[in-house]
């Protein structure tokens, strides 16, 4: 018989206990916060510091670089690439911005986290039978309070790194709302985390914030040119050849 590796030992009985006590701790101080402070920066202030946890637990460090092309307080509709579950930390924690995320309406259902997404102003979406126009609702809602979104347009964590197509559909929210777009490249966390295991191993992951683009005068048609657009920023932040390098 085959023994676990020590990395699956650490994971069982070290990360996932002390991860869920963080998630129990911020998610009920998250919860508390919500009753006096309904646009949820309080329990934004929660999710950087269970981000920061989870990071500094797993001994994950990360490299953030090109900030500074960015306006503190503007609202900006973040669009990242997707290696790994660790992907949402590293951006909670490294961008200092009020974030919110489209998530799939299943993680709605999960305790503490769930109920933290639906309470701090996330969008829950379901991907089978997406409403767009309630999405965009209630998205322009989230833009009247400053908050910026945070979008994954693969719709799925790559296997191998490399960065698949780009939904035109995630960047029709900018478009609508005449948001600027950030393309932001994530590296490194798939080998944090791979796809489809539960072991996590220490790593290093980079974040590289692209120069906004702007998305005034564009129309629905542009979303598909623009996608592509978009992927090959991300894509090449990945290759350390993005215009932030």
């Amino acid at each position: 018989m085959r023994i676990p590796s020590w990395h699956v030992w650490r994971t069982i009985f070290y990360l996932i206990p002390a991860i869920a006590i963080y998630t129990i701790v911020l998610g009920t101080a998250s919860l508390l916060s919500s009753v006096f402070d309904r646009r949820g920066y309080v329990a934004h202030g929660c999710a950087r510091v269970w981000s920061w946890l989870i990071l500094a637990t797993t001994g994950v460090s990360v490299d953030v670089r090109g900030l500074d092309a960015l306006e503190r307080g503007r609202t900006y509709v973040f669009v990242s690439n997707h290696q790994s579950i660790y992907d949402i930390p590293v951006v909670f924690s490294s961008l200092p911005f009020q974030l919110r995320i489209i998530a799939k309406e299943s993680l709605g259902q999960f305790p503490f986290l769930g109920w933290h997404l639906r309470r701090t102003g996330h969008l829950l979406v379901d991907r089978r039978n997406p409403d767009r126009a309630s999405i965009l609702r209630r998205w322009r809602a989230l833009v009247g309070q400053g908050l910026s979104l945070v979008v994954f347009p693969e719709g799925t964590r790559s296997a191998d790194g490399r960065v698949g197509l780009f939904k035109a559909g995630s960047v029709l929210l900018a478009i609508e709302a005449e948001l600027p777009i950030v393309p932001v490249s994530v590296d490194g966390t798939r080998h944090v985390m791979r796809k489809g295991e539960l072991t996590t191993r220490p790593g290093h992951a980079t974040l590289i914030v692209h120069a906004p683009i702007d998305t005034r005068g564009l129309s629905p048609a542009d979303a598909r040119p623009l996608a592509a657009r978009l992927r090959s920023i991300v894509a090449a932040g990945q290759l350390g050849t993005g215009p932030n390098q």
